[in-house]
């Protein structure tokens, strides 16, 4: 049992013993299926504080020899599934989280040498007589100690695009990660020493040119998160036993935090769930996590109709989206798609895949971006919410000629022409 290799089961431990705790074991029946396929090499990216965490400790309190977490899983959805006591507690694990790792190691410049002195120092303490001296890379010493023991790797990888967003300008921090990911992941050798590889962060996996820096991932997003979209928030039904259990309106807790529709699920922010059952409020609980400064510099980007679509979105409209240009970065930007497109990977606007169109998704959301546009002093926004006022208060008034003039208003100068 090491910092990374072989961890044990404490935080996910953690995790099941809070007092709002929602199953999501039926994700490893799937990770199973695939284990030891090509399927295998799986990164899934959803909004900050979706479980993204909670999902990879998770993986690595089931899988990892490290622990033996026959008690901590009894009970959970999993342990009725036919291969749970065959893939328990049985493989290497290697577990780390890069954004813990960039702080440890003190600038994104070291935190691939950190990664990887770690990574080797303990498997030369597990594997040290299989890993002969003139070896210095991971994915090396992982193939010897594969082809000596026949054993094969889970490796679980979270918070894996942080030096991606972050460090978004670094582009010396970014290709040695990049590279490193590569050495780790691609290739014949991997295929041989990986079991299962579990990628999970905010962003997909980062384009060059048209081309993803690790094509052999299967890749599950907010704009298609196919057999796992279950997993990726709380569903509505799972929200409706919340709600009972901590009397709460449901459709209250519905126009506050439902609106992300993934693979015919509505799928709901833990976070916010989380938080209104406990604390009572309906509120924005991702401004406690992380502020609408963050989105701030994207809608502040000079793209023509963009500025257009967000007004749109905020009237409650849905605005069409192309999202195939978009590099999965936070800097390579050409049009009002790929801010779009980040929007949407970031959560704060949903998309509707068949129609191809993006949303804000409900009420927390939609008070996210009236922070962002108050404090970005939106000339459009700020006239648009006076107008909307007057329109409502001529409207109570019965004042049918002043109605007209702001309709037509509306109509000359916020309506798209098309």
């Amino acid at each position: 049992m090491g910092l990374f290799l072989n961890p044990d089961n404490r935080a996910f431990q953690t995790a099941i013993d809070s007092e709002i705790y929602v199953d999501k074991t039926g994700l490893i029946e799937f990770t199973n299926k695939v284990l030891g396929t090509q399927q295998a090499f799986i990164c899934n990216s959803r909004p900050r504080r979706f479980g993204k965490s909670i999902t990879a400790n998770m993986l690595a309190a089931y899988y990892s020899k490290g622990c033996d977490s026959q008690e901590l899983f009894a009970g959970l959805a999993i342990e009725k599934s036919p291969a749970y006591q065959k893939q328990l507690n049985k493989y290497d694990v290697i577990h780390f989280d890069v954004q813990w790792c960039c702080k440890e190691a003190g600038s994104a410049e070291k935190t691939v040498a950190f990664i990887s002195q770690v990574l080797m120092e303990e498997l030369h303490e597990a594997y040290g007589e299989y890993i002969p001296e003139k070896v210095t890379k991971v994915s090396t010493a992982l193939a010897y100690i594969s082809d000596a023991t026949g054993n094969r790797f889970v490796i679980i990888v979270d918070e894996w695009d942080v030096l991606i967003r972050d460090e978004s300008t670094n582009k010396i921090a970014q290709e040695e990660y990049i590279d490193f990911l590569r050495s780790l992941f691609k290739g014949i050798e991997p295929t041989r020493y990986i079991a299962l590889a579990f990628m999970t962060g905010i962003l997909p996996i980062k384009k060059f040119k048209t081309q993803s820096a690790l094509n052999n991932f299967d890749e599950y997003t907010m704009l298609d998160s196919g057999v796992l979209a279950p997993y990726i928030g709380f569903t509505e039904s799972e929200v409706r036993v919340l709600c009972e259990k901590y009397h709460k309106d449901f459709a209250e807790v519905k126009r506050w935090y439902d609106g992300y529709q993934l693979g015919g699920y509505h799928v709901y922010n833990p976070r916010a769930v989380v938080g209104v059952m406990l604390r009572g409020t309906f509120q924005s609980y991702w401004s406690q996590t992380g502020t609408y400064e963050s989105i701030i510099p994207l809608i502040n980007m000079n793209f023509d109709g963009l500025k257009t679509d967000i007004v749109t979105m905020l009237s409650g409209d849905a605005v069409l989206v192309r999202t195939n240009s978009y590099q999965n970065d936070m800097v390579t930007f050409k049009n009002k798609h790929d801010v779009m497109t980040s929007l949407i990977h970031l959560g704060y606007l949903a998309y509707e895949q068949k129609e191809q169109k993006a949303y804000i998704p409900n009420e927390e959301v939609r008070s996210e971006f009236v922070n962002a546009l108050e404090e970005t002093a939106w000339d459009e926004f700020a006239d648009f919410q006076r107008l909307s006022r007057e329109v409502l208060n001529a409207t109570l008034d019965m004042d049918a000629d002043a109605v007209a003039s702001m309709i037509e208003k509306v109509h000359m100068e916020y309506t798209s022409a098309i």
